[in-house]
């Protein structure tokens, strides 16, 4: 059986001694006026280097106070003012939201193009999104930036997937061997739906290769804009325009697959539950099971876990046995594994297809475009993250791509969903594997954004839901995945953490444990994200004290947008359950103003 040379395989000879399932250090105490000096490394963002080891990184900053109204919206017109409170308002109401692409569909009918778009520029569009082209935009994002905001630019145009059923149907002919495939990776009458449940995200989709690489050349144009717009931007991109979501899926389930082997031999060694970095395989144990069942004879496993590769070590962990899977691995060969439960052999893939190792090869292409045009524009990517059934492809690419281009600093971002239960094993898992291996860990933090759709997929296929149980269980993942990466800023300086994040509490956490670890704002190492159009209150204070913090500012053409401002009254209905304090502070910015005579004339 061919897999890749352990030579690639295999690079964990040496492995740090802290046990990264336990904080490396308890939190310190706040530091006194001035911060220790800046450690050396380069900051996430391209732009000036850090200072020099001994340099003094000035004065702590300021407090920041989420509850004054006027340096919340000190940014703002009188009638951006009126507009937000008016739109996030309506977000709130159920009945609005829940048939808002029929509404929206009627008063284009009724009112025709024009004013069709002079409304939606008046209240949604003009709330929500920056303008229609890179030109247009430009003015609101020299707005922000002089208030110490900047942006992650996202081209939101959307294609309208249609009726779900014959979706279904094309999936289901292309994937072939349904009944076969585990229940997760099934195609499903919901497979992709970017409406139903989901706030936040799109996912494409198309019918070839070509449309990939369409979509990657409207990716190059906004790293372009964002080039263009400031000197420390980010872009998003998605790999679901670059892949071909069946192959994303099926590519899914093959790793799932693979690492749930690997805790099956690790129950055989009495190693059951235990963390994901704390289980090790014994390599003579491993290699006698590779044999019993039929996968690799003693000698060809040899080969993969020789001891120039392993160093002195004689077990195998998640990491190492997750390696083997090089992106240049033969996936087309037939590869069994053994099914605990039935006693059978099972293949890992079914009938994966030359054409779809090439995808393999072709997305990876494509992210190699996209990086090294990120790289000559001091741009950094953000590669967004998307359902459960594509994620384990997504991150799996993305962390190739890590390799290759964070050597120096971070230019590739991936996103973590924390309502996964799943999200604090796959960032200390990523983390330890930068550490091996010596790149930079970049990551975007968020709790998600497809709770609805993947709770009812579960329940609808009969497979485990993969969503933490409760919001609070969400809260607590994310704090804890960030305490990790903070912690990991603060020992090595090869991290780095976009805070995406509405939730004030979270900001708050995140500014008492940067103080504690003695993590400066200059340092770049963390900075923080909102949806533009959302949470001014809390993006324009931290800007205006001098954290890093951006908006996430969508564009395109209002009739091309429509699906994203369908997704975004979806995500504002849940969110203005909880966020009557917005609203109250626009009220009183709008009194302040009126009583002091600026209501008419700012």
């Amino acid at each position: 059986m061919a897999l890749p040379c352990a030579a690639r395989a295999l690079r964990a000879a040496v492995r740090r001694g802290d046990h990264p399932s336990r904080p490396r250090s308890a939190p310190a105490a706040a530091p006194p006026r001035g911060f220790s000096p800046a450690a050396a490394g380069a900051g996430p963002r391209p732009g000036p280097p850090p200072p020099p080891r001994g340099a003094e990184r000035g004065p702590p900053p300021p407090a920041v106070d989420f509850e004054d109204p006027q340096e919340a919206f000190r940014s703002k017109s009188n009638a951006e003012l009126l507009r937000g409170l008016v739109v996030l308002g309506l977000c709130a109401l159920e009945p609005l939201v829940q048939h808002n692409r029929e509404l929206l569909q009627l008063c284009q009918r009724v009112l025709g193009q024009t004013l069709f778009e002079r409304l939606m520029k008046m209240t949604f569009y003009g709330q929500f999104v920056a303008g229609e082209d890179q030109e247009a935009i430009k003015p609101l994002l020299r707005r922000n930036q002089a208030f110490g905001v900047g942006a992650v630019l996202d081209y939101s145009v959307e294609e309208d997937l249609g009726d779900g059923r014959s979706r279904t149907s094309a999936a289901e002919k292309e994937m072939g061997g349904a009944e076969k495939r585990e229940k997760r990776y099934r195609a499903h009458q919901g497979f992709g739906d970017h409406h139903g449940g989901v706030t936040g995200a799109h996912t494409y989709f198309y019918a070839d290769e070509a449309k990939c690489d369409q979509h990657m050349e409207t990716f190059l144009r906004c790293i372009d804009a964002s080039s263009g717009s400031s000197d420390d931007g980010f872009s998003a991109i998605k790999l679901t325009a670059l892949a071909r979501p069946q192959f994303l899926v099926r590519f899914s389930e093959v790793l799932v697959k693979w690492r749930r082997f690997f805790h099956q031999m690790a129950a055989e060694q009495g190693q059951a539950g235990w963390a994901v970095l704390d289980t090790k395989l014994e390599l003579e144990k491993l290699q006698e099971a590779l044999a019993n069942f039929g996968i690799a004879s003693k000698a060809e496993s040899q080969q993969w876990f020789t001891g120039e590769n392993l160093g002195t070590s004689s077990t195998v962990d998640l990491l190492d046995w997750n390696s083997l899977f090089d992106s240049r691995t033969k996936l087309s060969r037939p590869l069994l594994i053994p099914n605990r439960k039935t006693g059978q052999l099972e293949p890992l893939l079914s009938r994966f297809s030359e054409e779809e190792e090439l995808q393999m090869k072709r997305v990876l292409q494509r992210m190699d475009v996209l990086a090294k045009r990120a790289m000559e524009k001091g741009v950094r990517l953000m590669v967004d993250a998307e359902q459960s059934y594509f994620q384990p492809a997504i991150s799996h690419l993305t962390v190739e791509t890590q390799r290759r281009f964070n050597k120096s600093q971070p230019i590739i971002y991936n996103t973590y969903q924390c309502y996964l239960k799943e999200a604090y094993n796959n960032v200390t898992g990523d983390v330890e594997r930068s550490r091996r291996e010596g790149w930079h860990f970049g990551t975007k933090l968020v709790r998600g954004a497809y709770m609805e759709q993947e709770r009812e997929r579960a329940a609808q296929m009969g497979y485990e839901d993969p969503i933490n149980p409760t919001y609070e269980k969400t809260n607590e993942m994310y704090h804890r995945c960030l305490d990790y990466v903070l912690e990991e800023i603060k020992h090595s300086r090869k991290a780095s953490v976009m805070v995406a994040s509405h939730n004030e509490d979270t900001v708050k956490f995140t500014l008492r444990r940067m103080m504690e670890l003695g993590i400066h704002p200059s340092d770049k190492k963390v900075c923080f994200g909102q949806l533009l159009g959302m949470c001014d209150q809390i993006t324009f204070p931290l800007g205006q004290a001098g954290f890093p913090v951006y908006k996430y500012v969508p564009y395109g053409p209002v009739n091309e947008v429509l699906p994203y401002l369908s997704r975004r009254a979806q995500e504002n209905r849940g969110f203005m359950q909880r966020a009557n304090r917005e609203r109250d502070l626009l009220w009183k910015e709008v009194k302040r103003r009126l009583l002091t005579g600026n209501l008419f004339s700012h």
